[in-house]
């Protein structure tokens, strides 16, 4: 356990990760986990500073863990989950004595606000709407193919549906036909429905301390859902001084001093620029995880740097590589998903496992042979991770991995 510095901030992460706990055991900064009951043993046999606490809704009680913060001298809570993104910034707006702060966090949650908000400061979004039941959702696909001009006959464009306030990939489908409708759950209205936007996915992961970007990484999209790896290949790359422009644009727009954001946006053949959403906490499929595994920084770690209001501007410089030329070769993982609905065990492809690239996988054995249908783009089963020095030949072997199966 590295030395604590107590000159330096004391946070308090809201949620459970052992690999942001292992970063935080190796970092100066005094820290507490706020996390669910279930980790109250874990943290007691391995003496991690630990407080319990449910955060299945905002409620009555709410103040009460920011008040027992403030008393043990936290200065800052840092949201490791979508579902702590409005905690934290309940708790902060008392911590810092700023109630605009948990109005920040609202924005953050709620994707129809967000992109209001994002349009107010001159942000290019597409055409959106909320929807509470199957009318609206007929109703919103009929309107974007008659905005779009399309006659009797022509293919409907597609519209994406959304969870207002859920991470990633969770609660997205996309509907290209009427009929498609009548497979939504009642459950999962009300929610948010998009028009398509054609063009290059990507992700961005940006530190932010004092207002300005301190890091940025741009993580390339193989296939939504399946594959991502960093850094980007150049052809991507080389949109980096329009991509840094746009989020200077969304930390203006949004208020943003200090923290990490995680953006995803689509670029066009012609350089323009559509913001997909905004998230105020680590993104999923390891990307952390992979940063470390490129630059040799520890991402965790970067993010408490820029939360942490006792941060120097010399420690920050002396943190961040140096984007792309610093980093030592391209990291991507691979989520799988069985491909078979009967599954019996867990089988890595030869080829997989004696590619050079390949480097380990966090798969286990199925649970139960009847693989339950992906409904939207579902949950993958684990991951496998791959380094190398060309990224066009990562990308390439991240693609191929949807053709393989590894539960037989």
């Amino acid at each position: 356990m590295t030395e604590k510095d107590p000159n330096k901030g004391y946070v308090a992460i809201l949620g459970w990760s052992i690999n942001c706990i292992d970063a935080l055991e190796r970092f100066d900064r005094r820290y507490v986990i706020v996390a669910p009951e279930w980790a109250a043993d874990y943290a007691k046999e391995h003496n991690i500073p630990f407080i319990p606490w449910d955060f299945e809704r905002l409620n009555d009680r709410s103040m009460e863990i920011a008040e027992r913060l403030k008393e043990e001298g936290v200065d800052v809570a840092i949201p490791l989950f979508e579902e702590t993104v409005e905690w934290a910034g309940a708790v902060n707006a008392v911590l810092m004595g700023n109630p605009r702060l948990h109005g920040q966090a609202v924005l953050f949650r709620d994707k129809a606000l967000m992109k209001r908000r994002a349009q107010l400061g001159g942000i290019r979004v597409g055409i959106f709407e909320e929807a509470h039941d199957k009318e609206d959702v007929v109703r919103f696909l009929k309107r974007v193919n008659q905005t779009l001009l399309k006659l009797d006959g022509d293919p409907d464009d597609p519209i994406h549906l959304k969870a207002f306030d859920k991470a990633g990939c969770l609660g997205h489908r996309v509907i290209r036909h009427p009929d498609e409708i009548d497979t939504i759950p009642d459950e999962e209205y009300p929610l948010l429905m998009e028009s398509h936007l054609d063009g290059w996915e990507f992700a961005v992961e940006a530190w932010i301390h004092n207002g300005k970007i301190r890091f940025l990484n741009i993580s390339e999209y193989v296939t939504l859902g399946y594959s991502v790896f960093v850094p980007a290949t150049p052809e991507l790359e080389s949109w980096r001084n329009l991509i840094t422009k746009e989020i200077e644009k969304l930390i203006k727009t949004f208020d943003i001093e200090f923290g990490f954001i995680h953006p995803e946006y689509f670029v066009t053949s012609d350089g323009t620029m559509y913001f997909g959403e905004v998230a105020y906490r680590p993104p999923g499929f390891k990307v952390f995880e992979l940063l470390e595994r490129a630059y040799g920084f520890n991402a965790y770690q970067a993010m408490v740097l820029c939360f942490d209001p006792n941060t120097t501007e010399d420690e920050i410089e002396a943190f961040f590589p140096k984007e792309v030329v610093d980093a030592k070769g391209h990291a991507g993982c691979f989520g799988v998903y069985p491909r078979r609905r009967v599954v019996s065990k867990l089988e890595i492809p030869e080829e997989t496992e004696n590619h050079e690239y390949f480097e380990y996988h966090e798969l286990t054995p199925p649970l139960e042979e009847t693989v339950t249908k992906r409904t939207a783009f579902g949950t993958h089963w684990g991951l496998v991770y791959f380094f190398g020095d060309n990224p066009h030949k990562l990308r390439d072997l991240l693609r191929h991995q949807e053709e393989l199966d590894f539960y037989v």
